[in-house]
C-alpha cells in the first residue's frame, strides 16, 4: 500500500485518518498532508487516499476536482491570487491581472518557468473593502493598482 511513499509520510496521513470516527471526514485532511508533502494530487496520492480511507477511487477524485484548494500539478513557490469578483473588477483588477501576466508571462492556472509564482485568479479574498486586491501567499496586497506590481513581486524571491 505505500504506493512508493516513504513511511514517514504513511505515519503522518495514518495518523491524520485516526483522528476522525467516520474515515470519509478524513478524506479532506488527508488529501491535504499529501498535497504538502507530493506538491499536488497526483494518482499516486489520489490511489493512497482511496485505499487507506477505503474509499471508491472516483470519490477522491470528485473532491480532488472540486476544490479550489486541491492542485492537480505542482504550484510555484508563491501563489498569487487575484481577485475578480465584482467588487474588485470594477475597482481595476482586470489590469492587475493583466499586469501580473506581462510581467511573468503566464496566465490564470499557470506557473512561471522558474518555479517562482503560480497565478490563479479568485471569485473573492474577502478583503472587498481594498478592491482591488491580490494575495501572495498568507500575504493581502489591497487597493493594488498596476505600478505597485512591480515592488510587490520584489517581496517573493
Amino acid at each position: 500500500m505505500s504506493h512508493g511513499f516513504a513511511p514517514v509520510v504513511l505515519d503522518e496521513v495514518r495518523a491524520v485518518a485516526a483522528r476522525y470516527p467516520r474515515r470519509e471526514a478524513a478524506l479532506l485532511p488527508v488529501l491535504r498532508v499529501l498535497q504538502r508533502v507530493s506538491g499536488a494530487l497526483g494518482r499516486a496520492e489520489e490511489e493512497l487516499a482511496a485505499e487507506l480511507l477505503g474509499l471508491e477511487p472516483v470519490r477522491v477524485r470528485e473532491a480532488v476536482t472540486f476544490y479550489s484548494l486541491f492542485r492537480q500539478k505542482p504550484a510555484g513557490r508563491h501563489i498569487i491570487q487575484v481577485c475578480i469578483n465584482l467588487s474588485c473588477s470594477m475597482a481595476g483588477a482586470g489590469r492587475s491581472l493583466a499586469g501580473l501576466q506581462t510581467r511573468l508571462g503566464i496566465g490564470p492556472g499557470e506557473t512561471t518557468s522558474d518555479g517562482r509564482f503560480t497565478l490563479l485568479t479568485v471569485e473573492c479574498l474577502g478583503n472587498c473593502d481594498r478592491a482591488p486586491c491580490l494575495m501572495v501567499d498568507e500575504d493581502d496586497h489591497g487597493r493594488v493598482q498596476e505600478e505597485q506590481l512591480d515592488e510587490i513581486l520584489r517581496r517573493y524571491p
